[in-house]
């Protein structure tokens, strides 16, 4: 009982929480109890009212003239925002969602045939190799310009990742690489509004980063399995623990599941609606650097929902291993200075995997 015990004096902001003064507390220690073995120090944190979604999640419509200027606010104030008329058939979406249920629903068993990740593949509940826990399970790719190869990957060669596996049929694409190309086009497209909202040329000078056939690009599916246990209470499991993604830009897509949060300005954290239809669209730390601090990387994280399984996919674009990030000097102002020193994306992705997932990783990269 003291993990669970221990996890409730540890809240995000380090500050002690007060055990819930409920009536049926005996029932809330005996919860405790059953899951001290299985969460291991998985953080709670206080569960967001129902009604306290945040109503000021920038939407940008792509089929709308006006969306460039929308775009270029959103990431200077939040770093994030949604995109509707994004172009992605909803049967994609959907396929790819449903064939991740198929997994996910498998033998507990069959699934850890596909891990541990290395640094591909299926894990559970530990999140990178620093300590770092949350209420998930997720399976995580390399995404390359071609269909998924399987020598990268071992992991896929597991019966019980046929689901994920090219279709030997020419005339079929399998719902991963058919839903990877999609959203590969919307971050390139994305990208270039930014380009062309700061006024700065060439149009692709962000999106080449992540379409080159080089560029270091990940794919991962996340898992967040309902805890009926926590249902009725005022507290949630940590998902995900707060972070910033380290690449260029993020594309996220969930079910109709909430449990997603950013934080804003003022250190607030906020509830962000569920939406399966569009995409969330994260700044990464490169492009923050990319804009000498312009742009914003969003620090997010996700809470597991007591009743409902949450699914997301997340595709993350990153640049070539040897490309050097440092501010553009088209973006640069009469007399303004670097913010920050410049480095290679593989000095800054490794100094990121060491770190834990609510470090400051920019920090030991700032002049």
């Amino acid at each position: 009982m003291h993990l669970l015990g221990k996890t409730l004096l540890s809240s995000a902001f380090h500050q002690p929480t007060p055990f819930p003064k409920l009536p049926c507390f005996a029932f809330f220690l005996k919860a405790m109890v059953v899951l001290a073995n299985q969460v291991d120090q998985i953080s709670l944190l206080r569960a967001p009212k129902p009604d306290a979604n945040f109503s000021g999640i920038p939407v940008i419509n792509l089929a709308e003239a006006g969306s460039v200027d929308a775009m270029i606010k959103a990431c200077e104030e939040f770093g994030f925002f949604k995109v509707i008329n994004h172009g992605v058939p909803i049967n994609i979406m959907a396929k790819l969602e449903e064939e991740a249920v198929k997994f996910f629903s498998l033998p507990q068993v069959e699934k850890e045939k596909s891990g541990p990740p290395n640094p591909f593949g299926y894990g559970n509940k530990r999140i990178g190799p620093n300590g770092d826990v949350g209420w998930v399970e997720y399976l995580l790719f390399a995404v390359t310009s071609k269909p998924f190869s399987y020598t990268s990957m071992p992991f896929l060669q597991e019966p019980s990742a046929s689901l994920f596996r090219w279709e030997e049929r020419e005339d079929i694409i399998s719902a991963l690489n058919e839903y990877i190309s999609a959203v590969r086009k919307l971050a390139s497209e994305v990208l270039e509004l930014m380009a062309e909202g700061l006024k700065i040329e060439p149009r692709n000078v962000f999106s080449k980063l992540v379409m080159d056939e080089k560029s270091d690009e990940i794919f991962r599916l996340n898992h967040y399995p309902p805890c009926p246990l926590f249902q009725g209470l005022n507290y949630s499991l940590t998902g995900f623990g707060e972070h910033t993604d380290p690449q260029i830009i993020s594309v996220l897509r969930s079910n109709n599941t909430q449990g997603l949060e950013i934080a804003l300005r003022d250190g607030s954290w906020v509830s962000v609606p569920s939406d399966q239809e569009s995409f969330f669209i994260n700044i990464g730390d490169s492009l923050q650097v990319m804009t000498n601090g312009r742009f914003n990387s969003v620090r997010h994280r996700v809470l597991a929902n007591g009743s409902k399984s949450r699914v997301s996919m997340i595709y993350f674009g990153g640049p070539p291993q040897t490309e050097r990030i440092a501010p553009l000097p088209q973006l640069m102002g009469e007399g303004e200075q670097s913010l920050y020193r410049e480095f290679t994306w593989e000095e800054y992705k490794k100094a990121a995997y060491k770190s834990r997932l609510a470090d400051y990783r920019l920090g030991q990269f700032e002049k």
